[in-house]
């Protein structure tokens, strides 16, 4: 068993390496990006980044895995001009909920406030930046991707924001990238996704969100509504036509791209 992981281990670090080589020998993203008349004038926004320094980054990128971690962050972001142990003990463990708090407080993203804590960096609309970027780390670092988050395009045809854009290989993926629960997706939202793939034309195109409910209650039937197929892929993960995928975080985030990635890559239409 050890041997097979270490084997296992050591494909996915030539696998790495490999697309390392090759994202250093094709153009990079903007350059694809502006072949298709996009031009980048805003990316990478940090105004409502909740990260450490670069020091800690690591370590935090792996807490970042834990969908608990990411639910307390939440929790912090709402309650940030100041919060008691008790108002963010929901997701983990007042135990766990306790070493978190300690966490932040080590790295200084947060600090005492009246008897319980609050937020150092004031204020921070929401956790979607932040989670922006851990998913733009995700595609960096396990898949040796290219990616930026927030992005703003020279184009006005389609307005808003592109959460996430990556190349992978000589491919451009599109990400949106959800905080919400899916009570609070309107079919809006879903509308404006398809928009913005038809416009990119994206070789990938990911709608993610941020939970371990399932999919095919409310997100699949708003993608029917708007004259979607969407099959099942695996457990909550689902394709359309044109590469487009629905997926949400059970399990493992960087599992599921991984899914993703590979089922895109053996597809021929």
């Amino acid at each position: 068993m050890k041997e097979a992981f270490e084997d296992r281990e050591a494909l996915l670090g030539e696998l790495r390496r490999l697309r390392q080589a090759l994202r250093e020998l094709t153009p990079p993203l903007e350059a694809l990006l502006r072949r298709r008349g996009f031009e980048v004038y805003k990316k990478n926004p940090s105004e409502d980044l909740l990260v450490p320094a670069p020091q800690h980054l690591q370590q935090y990128y792996q807490r970042m895995k834990k969908y608990s971690f990411r639910l307390f962050l939440r929790d912090v972001i709402k309650y940030q001009e100041g919060f008691s142990t008790q108002q963010v003990v929901h997701y983990a463990t007042a135990e766990v909920t306790k070493e978190y708090i300690g966490y932040l407080l080590q790295l200084g993203l947060l600090e005492p406030h009246q008897g319980g804590y609050r937020l150092r960096k004031r204020p921070i609309k929401s956790f979607g930046e932040t989670l922006e970027w851990f998913l733009a780390e995700t595609l960096k670092r396990e898949f040796a991707a290219e990616a930026l988050w927030g992005v703003k395009f020279r184009r006005p045809r389609i307005g808003g924001d592109y959460d996430l854009v990556a190349k992978v290989d000589a491919s451009i993926l599109y990400m949106e990238v959800k905080s919400s629960p899916p009570k609070q997706i309107y079919q809006s939202e879903i509308r404006a996704f398809l928009k913005r793939v038809e416009d990119l034309a994206p070789e990938v195109a990911v709608f993610f969100m941020d939970t371990e409910l399932r999919m095919k209650d409310k997100i699949v039937p708003m993608f029917q509504e708007e004259g979607l197929r969407p099959q099942r892929l695996y457990k909550e993960l689902f394709h359309a036509p044109d590469r487009i995928y629905i997926i949400n975080a059970k399990g493992s985030v960087a599992a599921n791209v991984q899914r993703v990635l590979s089922h895109a890559l053996r597809r021929k239409d």
